[in-house]
């Protein structure tokens, strides 16, 4: 892991999750640790049959908006502003990306109530949006809206 393909970037790794699927949407998965053992259940709006289980959207909106509002706190504190009150909610979306391909959507919402200008909110949010892996890792292939409330 880290080396890269054809025009990647070698990273230099400070962590590495790992997560085993068996079952796909509708199976089974835990991280190697043990800490995230989740079931699986496809939703109702994809045809699958419900239930309790969770998805892949989900896990990503969790990831993606922890992952942002660390950064979008990061950032303030470099801007000698504070958003340790700030509430950030990613909603991922997924649908038919043309050509028999699936995509995804995300939308990104801040709230920072400390943050009163909306020029430095709006600065923060670009900030993070540039830093944040999860963005990094998806610009330029899924459609990201930043909303700032």
């Amino acid at each position: 892991m880290g080396a890269g393909g054809a025009g990647t970037k070698r990273i230099n790794l400070l962590y590495t999750a790992e997560a085993t699927v068996s079952g796909g949407r509708r199976g089974y998965g835990r991280t190697s640790d043990g800490r995230l053992d989740v079931q699986f259940s496809s939703p109702l709006e994809m045809g699958g049959p419900g239930g309790t289980g969770t998805n892949p959207e989900q896990l990503f909106a969790l990831g993606y908006a922890a992952c942002f509002q660390s950064t979008l706190i990061e950032a303030a504190r470099r801007e000698s502003l504070n958003a340790d009150d700030s509430r950030v909610t990613a909603r991922v979306g997924i649908g038919q990306a043309g050509n028999d391909r699936m995509g995804l959507a995300v939308e990104i919402v801040v709230h920072m109530p400390s943050v009163t200008d909306p020029r430095k909110a709006q600065l923060l949010v670009n900030q993070a949006d540039q830093r944040c892996p999860y963005s990094n890792a998806i610009r330029g292939n899924v459609d990201v809206k930043l909303i700032i409330l």
